[in-house]
């Protein structure tokens, strides 16, 4: 069974050269393994939260697709298209909202930091941010489960959006499963062998630093830029250090290891950086130069660049399409041509049964087993996470963990250590009665 693998990249500006190292390239090497379903995509809906400005969305999109291409991505192996172009992407979006606890979405990274950054100028907490904002990580989510990726590499700072994807494809599963999951679980990939690419400056290469070093401009704007990243001021024949060299890194992210052993040896030998500079630009502009003349033929034929991008979502939505209409059926979104109603056979109500709940109070995640009256007979442990409170009760239903009478009181362990008590009861007789309704719901749920 093959692997699915699944990025996108925001459509907010033109591609360069970190994005090219640290996205781009190894997705594109990636998506030709054999075992490996790859799905690349423009995230252009992602890109409304953080740019109002139509024509530079219309125009990124335009870069980026032509990047992915240029790169050497194979259509025919990869499924690449634009978030916008699958409605079920914002309709699952809607669907994982209505389940999404708000204070999971309240501990998002991107969220806490614009408040962090509101309180601290005295301004209301929520000053200018959106729902966008605030609900981004339901999007990604939607992303990510509607085509059940195994693995989605991502750089550090989005490993939280892909937990909290986990947690929200958990809870739907548990809602509306009954008895079967409809999302995998993702797992975030972090790539610590792909280069993070320093900028002129020395700091990360990103466009809100304007240090930027641009992709498929021509050999003369590359050139130029070049000239500008910042050196130490040692002369040549004097030893430079490689290892804190960001112009050293970077030539190393596109040379062969002997290449790159070879400049080491030179620059503590004492090459100018003129020269250095001058090799890098070589090294650069031969491996850009044939990307760069397809970059600007797709540029230049964007009809073309929107016909592989429909054929992409087609494909993507031989999938998306008859999911969404399981998923729509699980949470009872149903035709009413396909409903069969029965003929009543009893008025009696239906005999309850003993059941589990989880939920969140100020302690943390817990789940409570109710017995047929509704009475609480065991209670767990807060957890700091609803993934563990969801793993511990797992464990619990696959008799992973042992169900127990202590001193008159029904107790879980998993490796000794106590996950879960009822009250101390009156008997031992009412706390086998206890643990009875335990172990039917746990085989029931």
């Amino acid at each position: 069974m093959k692997t699915r693998v699944l990025t996108g990249i925001t459509t907010t500006g033109t591609p360069h050269l970190g994005n090219y190292a640290g996205a781009i390239r190894p997705a594109i090497t990636a998506s030709k393994a054999a075992d490996v379903e790859s799905f690349y995509f423009l995230a252009d809906y992602h890109s409304l939260i953080k740019c109002d400005d139509p024509a530079r969305i219309q125009q990124s999109r335009l870069e980026v697709a032509a990047t992915w291409l240029a790169g050497g991505l194979d259509t025919q192996r990869a499924t690449f298209y634009s978030q916008s172009d699958i409605p079920e992407i914002p309709e699952l979006t809607w669907l994982l909202s209505c389940i999404a606890a708000k204070g999971l979405l309240n501990r998002a990274h991107a969220y806490k930091a614009a408040v962090d950054q509101n309180t601290a100028a005295g301004e209301d907490p929520d000053a200018g941010i959106t729902m966008g904002l605030y609900s981004y990580p339901v999007l990604m989510a939607a992303d990510i489960l509607l085509f059940n990726a195994n693995r989605v590499p991502v750089g550090r700072d989005q490993i939280q959006h892909v937990e909290m994807a986990r947690d929200i494809g958990q809870r739907f599963n548990h809602l509306f499963g009954q008895g079967q999951d409809f999302f995998v679980m993702p797992e975030a990939v972090i790539e610590e062998d792909v280069a993070t690419l320093p900028g002129l400056d020395g700091r990360k290469m990103s466009k809100s630093y304007n240090n930027t070093i641009p992709l498929f401009s021509s050999a003369k704007e590359l050139k130029t830029a070049i000239a500008g990243i910042v050196t130490d001021s040692k002369l040549p024949g004097e030893a430079k250090d490689a290892d804190n060299s960001h112009l050293f890194t970077l030539y190393q992210a596109f040379a062969s290891r002997e290449q790159s052993a070879q400049m080491r040896a030179d620059l503590l030998d004492g090459l100018a950086w003129g020269e250095a500079k001058q090799r890098l630009f070589e090294q650069l502009n031969a491996e850009l130069s044939e990307p760069r003349e397809r970059y600007h033929q797709l540029i230049s034929k964007p009809h073309e660049l929107e016909e592989i991008l429909q054929a992409g979502a087609a494909k993507a939505r031989k999938i998306a399409t008859p999911f969404m209409a399981q998923l729509r059926d699980a949470v009872g979104l149903r035709s009413f041509s396909q409903v069969q109603v029965a003929e009543p056979i009893s008025k009696k109500k239906a005999k309850k049964t003993p059941r589990i709940v989880s939920f969140r109070d100020e302690q943390g995640f817990r789940f409570r087993v109710l017995d047929a009256q509704g009475v609480a007979v065991l209670l767990s442990v807060a957890f700091a996470d609803g993934r563990s409170a969801g793993q511990a009760l797992k464990a619990l239903q696959a008799g992973e963990a042992d169900l127990l009478v202590v001193e008159q009181q029904v107790q879980a362990l998993q490796a000794g250590e106590l996950i879960a008590q009822s009250e101390s009861y009156a008997s031992v007789a009412q706390a086998e009665q206890a643990l009875a309704s335990v172990q039917q719901a746990m085989a029931a749920d």
